[in-house]
């Protein structure tokens, strides 16, 4: 989304009552079934607040000074919005917003796993989710491999998710098909090469569905609007490097930093990577680092608004007040303190 009239995945925001403090969820995407869900677990009625809206709805929740934090997951605009209006009435924000998670593939990885784990994370979930792996770097005699990808890419099933066997849904929306096939025709104007064609996919029984296959494209520059935007559709963009260097370069030149990975046999080259690379969430052979819970979500730079992030012991403090007590217990006579300030030790700390 681009503006903060469009589609909000979720703000939670805790708000402090009379009685105890409560949950506002603003959400478009399987609303009822989140307070239904909680409500079979036992929260009590009062404690999640779910509302609809758009616009007028965030600036409420952004001005209203009985809400304490907004805790936001989203596109780069809104969440941007978000972070300013809400800091701006002294709220506590976190907001997650843009992703373009790059893997660097080295040619001394493990050529059919690693074709098989860049399919998966690339396509997987229509690439609608902002941990998906969007863009790759092929280094070296790397390059080689990308009809290996192709190939397994064409593997992968588009259909309804209900039905077995399918890999890749349907996009949410028809906006987001769409936009998703409008910055592809832009990217191969831009003289990107399309490597697998996804579009005009008709899944039968569900022919005005909004499918969208597995599409590659090839020959990206970091100019190029497929590499610059966030498509969230199953689109997979292929760039070149000569070097690890290079491609640690170019994937710090990225404005995002939410996830990357490196793909490799070599325990040097994957230390190179872990330390010199600026992004968040860092995966060693492994797609998709998402953490689990009891880690935080690490997303930096671009990827985040906000200075605590998700997840982890860094969630729990975010949705923490601290309060500190100094007390002062003496028998009938002790000394409470003067003039000056009383330092640990001395007599008048006594």
């Amino acid at each position: 989304s681009t503006n903060c009239h469009t589609l909000f995945k979720f703000i939670y925001l805790p708000k402090k009552s009379n009685r105890c403090q409560s949950l506002i969820c603003v959400c478009k995407i399987n609303d009822k079934m989140l307070a239904q869900l909680a409500s079979e677990a036992g929260l009590p009625d009062g404690v999640l607040n779910i509302i609809h809206g758009g616009k007028e709805s965030v600036d409420f929740i952004c001005d209203d000074t009985d809400i304490r934090a907004v805790s936001f997951v989203g596109s780069n605009a809104v969440g941007a919005y978000i972070h300013a209006r809400g800091t701006a009435t002294g709220k506590r924000v976190q907001a997650n917003l843009g992703a373009k998670n790059h893997a660097t593939i080295l040619p001394d990885a493990d050529r059919e796993e690693t074709v098989k784990a860049i399919a998966g994370a690339a396509f997987g979930a229509a690439g609608q989710r902002c941990m998906a792996l969007s863009a790759i770097i092929l280094v070296g005699s790397a390059q080689e491999w990308l009809p290996d990808i192709v190939e397994e890419a064409k593997k992968l099933r588009v259909g309804s998710g209900f039905h077995e066997g399918v890999d890749v849904g349907p996009l949410i929306s028809p906006e987001a098909k769409d936009r998703a096939e409008q910055i592809i025709e832009e990217a191969t104007n831009e003289g990107a090469i399309l490597e697998l064609d996804g579009r005009g996919t008709v899944v039968p029984g569900f022919e005005n569905g909004n499918f969208l296959s597995p599409t590659i494209i090839s020959n990206v520059s970091p100019f190029n609007t497929a590499y610059k935007e966030e498509i969230f559709a199953p689109v997979l963009v292929c760039l070149e490097a000569d070097t690890l260097e290079d491609a640690i370069s170019l994937t710090n030149a990225n404005p995002f930093g939410n996830g990357c990975s490196i793909f490799t046999s070599s325990g040097a080259s994957a230390r190179k990577f872990q330390h010199e690379i600026d992004v968040g969430q860092v995966g060693i052979n492994v797609p998709i680092p998402v953490p689990l819970p009891f880690f935080s979500f690490t997303g930096s730079r671009g990827s985040i608004r906000g200075d605590v992030n998700f997840y982890g012991k860094q969630g729990v403090n975010f949705y923490t007040q601290i309060k500190t007590i100094t007390s002062n217990w003496q028998c009938r006579g002790g000394h409470l303190g003067g003039a000056t300030m009383p330092i640990l030790g001395s007599s008048n700390s006594k």
